[in-house]
């Protein structure tokens, strides 16, 4: 298996995760929180994916999809190409307001095609290119990518948790 199959498929893990995580539920259930201060479905889904943007853009040097599309108005919120989610408070949390399970999908799948695509392009040697001297050591490609990978599958399984709670309830 080539370096492209194998983040490719390890990527193509995250969109069923997150459809399952938010299919079926009202934009009522995907606000809300489980316990105050804790982060809701939708919340949780948005992130990952601006995570996913936002740093994927990055590599590419290229515009986010949040901020070329319509998808900040469906969300309640700015196009601010900086605003993934890091940091907020509860406050900021619920100003995330998807209009459906939908839109959080479509997202979702808008910026994976443009992960798919990069990630098709790269050669194995690529992934030792560093991204980000801002850390000791810097940041490689490889790392980026296995970063924004872990933090989506690691939001993905606490969506389909608190979906859970959501059911329970």
């Amino acid at each position: 298996m080539d370096v492209n199959d194998l983040l490719t498929e390890a990527y193509d893990r995250v969109p069923e995760l997150v459809g399952s995580a938010v299919d079926g539920l009202t934009p009522e259930q995907l606000r809300r929180a489980p316990a105050p201060g804790a982060n809701p479905v939708g919340w949780l889904v948005w992130h990952l994916t601006r995570i996913q943007d936002h740093h994927v853009a990055d590599l590419l040097g290229e515009e986010q999809v949040w901020v070329s599309g319509d998808w900040a108005g469906r969300f309640g919120l700015p196009a601010d190409p900086d605003d993934t989610g890091y940091g907020h408070t509860p406050a900021r949390v619920a100003a995330v307001r998807p209009d459906s399970a939908e839109v959080l999908v479509d997202y979702h799948r808008a910026v994976v095609e443009r992960t798919r695509a990069f990630l098709r392009g790269l050669r194995p040697a690529d992934l030792d290119r560093v991204v980000d001297e801002a850390w000791d050591p810097p940041v490689t490609l490889g790392v980026r990518l296995v970063s924004v990978l872990a933090d989506d599958l690691q939001h993905a399984g606490q969506a389909g948790y608190v979906r859970g709670l959501i059911e329970r309830r």
